[in-house]
């Protein structure tokens, strides 16, 4: 394909508009709105999303995790407390999530900081996963570079074994973070590239602002 076949991918968007007068007083309240909106739109993964964090150099990463659980404390997702988006939210907590659900032209950006969840209720949400999920995280050493796939066939059926009598205990490096929102943006899209783009932000006085911002 070449730039000029690239350059002509377009869409125009016409399913929606998003105004200030009709959006929620709260983001999260907007947000289980556009959730169910997805869910009666069976979008395949519609928990999935962008993670992006920074690590100590100041260098971007990026890659997708499922959300697991939000309320209006935030946005639950699990991974290896060791691997390298553990190891970035450790040095620095501030992230950005970013939902795409181009089944409806909408896309949602939350800005915010990671914080660990309780032990408990990572335990509890690790113990209704499948087994083979839980031997998973107990074999895969996240983000490390590893022998080869046979290493890690091994080590998965070394787990399966060891497990294979008893309940399979939640890793002490594996468990969950909430990022807690500062920013929320709402897109929608629209024709002509004119899209729709509502901005909350968390103010002093633990109220959030609603403004409108340019396309």
């Amino acid at each position: 394909m070449t730039p000029e076949d690239i350059a002509k991918i377009r869409k125009d968007y016409t399913l929606n508009s998003l105004n200030e007068d009709d959006v929620a007083a709260s983001p999260l309240t907007q947000f289980e709105k556009w959730w169910d909106d997805a869910d009666k739109s069976h979008i395949d993964e519609m928990n999935a999303m962008t993670l992006a964090t920074v690590d100590k150099d100041g260098q971007p990463d990026a890659r997708t995790v499922l959300l697991k659980a939000f309320d209006e404390r935030g946005f639950v997702f699990f991974t290896n407390y060791n691997s390298s988006k553990g190891a970035q939210l450790s040095e620095n907590a501030n992230c950005c999530l970013l939902f795409f659900w181009k089944e409806l032209e909408r896309q949602v950006k939350i800005i915010g900081t990671a914080e660990k969840i309780s032990i408990k209720e990572s335990i509890d949400y690790y113990d209704s996963r499948p087994d083979g999920s839980k031997i998973g995280a107990w074999a895969s050493p996240q983000s490390l570079v590893v022998a080869g796939k046979a290493w890690l066939k091994e080590t998965f059926e070394y787990y399966t074994e060891r497990f294979k009598h008893g309940k399979i205990p939640k890793p002490p490096h594996w468990g969950g973070y909430r990022v807690r929102p500062v920013r929320i943006e709402f897109w929608q899209g629209r024709p002509s590239r004119m899209h729709d783009r509502i901005l909350y932000t968390h103010t002093p006085e633990s109220k959030w602002k609603i403004e409108r911002l340019a396309p």
